[in-house]
């Protein structure tokens, strides 16, 4: 018999996403309730039969076991058991398989309505100064991200051809939008590592819903394509981003607005891509207004000596060289946000066995991701900071340290607590080191062990022959 979505359940949610999670009071401007979840998930899911692992114990179960540094299933089944001990509701097996399979039947759709749910609402709640020039600005950047060498991986996300099969993983490929002034993931795209139509450009074409007009999109030479810029240009998304290695820039040509700082007319180029249909390329303007302007970086240490931006804020007085300079400069956040997301989260190297429980797994860690930056963007609005000033593995460190106390505590006492882990989270700042460089290479050397050069089946048989 199917059972609705109650007001118990709701209850219960509540009380299972403070205790394993962290404490929805934390977070800023109320972006995700137990009860929007409800919603979200009574219209993505329905009705159900489940007794334990309903939909929302399965969600905080889920988003409980990647926010903790234990990835493992057996983990997250044991901490929910713990809880339910501690609410006086009877133990459930420690075994895996209810919980596996539950999370199974989540809808792929879920995970994604929430994240951008709670990234629109965190957006949409940013005061004024967070933003640039009160414009929303979005990060575009792309990684890769490896999963285990199962055959529906290695169908759906092929592994690299330089490696040879059975020696290699699985390769996704994703490209993620990024708020510059709260660090939250906004949207993402998700497809394999190659192959027709699966670059970062083709995955950002996916992605535009997202972007609204009066945007301004960032990002690097890769992005910074003819045809993609014409069309964010028709949507009313400005761009700033970095010159494409094809296109020649010359100062000398163009209307002069300011030493190496130009407008200067791009030209449609008369190929066709591959992937444009005929109709889509002759919408295309026959050329757009740009402008174009030289950065020199004078910076010890910095291996890049000069470069050309290239955008469409084209009043030199509204936005300076330097300023736009400066902004191009805060792209690098988007490599410190992938980097915090697959490092200190553990997304790196995926879990999951299928294809559609790898991309369930991308979007828990993007969800968990921006309920963190949720909480470090409350902290700093009441300590009138930017958020990006405050460090994501000491907001980490101080959700799970408050947790515990959190969760059983009564309110007068629990409203003394949150202002306490608001304040000292707002304590843990990212060092202002702007011309900080450091070399590429690891001093701690790796294990001496050999790479495997076979599939192991046979070097297994291989181990047995010998003997």
């Amino acid at each position: 018999m199917s059972q609705p979505i109650t007001t118990q359940s709701i209850t219960q949610f509540r009380g299972l996403f403070r205790s394993l999670v962290l404490d929805p009071m934390l977070l800023y401007a109320h972006v995700l309730s137990a009860k929007i979840v409800a919603q979200i998930v009574h219209e993505e899911v329905g009705e159900t039969d489940d007794r334990i692992y309903t939909p929302l114990v399965t969600l905080a179960t889920f988003l409980a076991q990647i926010f903790s540094n234990d990835h493992s299933c057996r983990g997250a089944v044991a901490r929910l058991r713990s809880w339910r001990v501690a609410q006086g509701l009877p133990p459930c097996s420690l075994a895996t398989g209810g919980y596996c399979t539950a999370r199974q039947r989540l809808p792929e759709t879920l995970l994604p309505r929430l994240v951008r749910a709670t990234s629109q609402k965190l957006q949409e709640s940013a005061p004024s100064h967070w933003l640039f020039h009160d414009r929303s600005v979005a990060i575009v950047d792309g990684t890769c991200a490896s999963m285990p060498d199962t055959p529906k991986n290695q169908k759906e996300y092929p592994q690299h051809p330089n490696q040879k099969r059975g020696c290699g993983f699985p390769i996704a490929r994703i490209v993620m939008l990024l708020s510059l002034a709260t660090g939250a993931v906004r949207d993402l795209a998700i497809g394999p590592w190659s192959g027709k139509l699966t670059g970062e450009n083709a995955l950002l074409r996916g992605l535009r819903s997202c972007l609204k007009r009066g945007n301004i999109l960032l990002g690097d030479s890769y992005y910074s394509s003819y045809q993609e810029v014409a069309a964010l240009l028709k949507m009313g998304v400005d761009v700033v981003m970095r010159q494409h290695g094809g296109r020649p820039t010359d100062f000398r040509q163009g209307q002069k607005l300011g030493r190496d700082d130009h407008l200067v007319e791009w030209q449609r180029g008369r190929q066709r891509r591959s992937w444009m249909s005929l109709l889509e390329f002759s919408r295309l303007p026959h050329s757009i207004l740009m402008r174009e302007l030289l950065v020199q970086v004078d910076k010890k240490g910095f291996r890049t000596r000069q470069f050309v931006i290239v955008t469409s804020l084209l009043d030199p007085i509204k936005y300076p060289a330097w300023e736009l300079a400066n902004l191009y400069r805060a792209r690098w956040h988007a490599e410190l946000d992938i980097r915090t997301v697959k490092d200190l989260m553990q997304m790196d190297v995926l879990r999951c066995k299928t294809p559609e429980m790898v991309r369930k797994e991308i979007w828990a860690h993007a969800l968990v991701y921006n309920l963190v930056r949720a909480v470090m963007a409350e902290a700093a609005y009441r300590r009138g900071v930017q958020p990006r000033e405050l460090s994501f593995q000491g907001a980490r460190q101080v959700i799970k340290g408050f947790r515990a106390e959190l969760a059983r505590a009564p309110s007068p006492r629990g409203a003394r607590l949150r202002a306490d882990a608001l304040s000292a989270m707002a304590n843990e700042r990212v060092g202002d080191r702007p011309d900080r460089y450091e070399p590429r290479a690891r001093k701690r050397r790796e294990k001496m062990y050999p790479r495997l050069q076979e599939p192991r089946s046979l070097a297994r048989k291989r181990l047995e022959s010998a003997a």
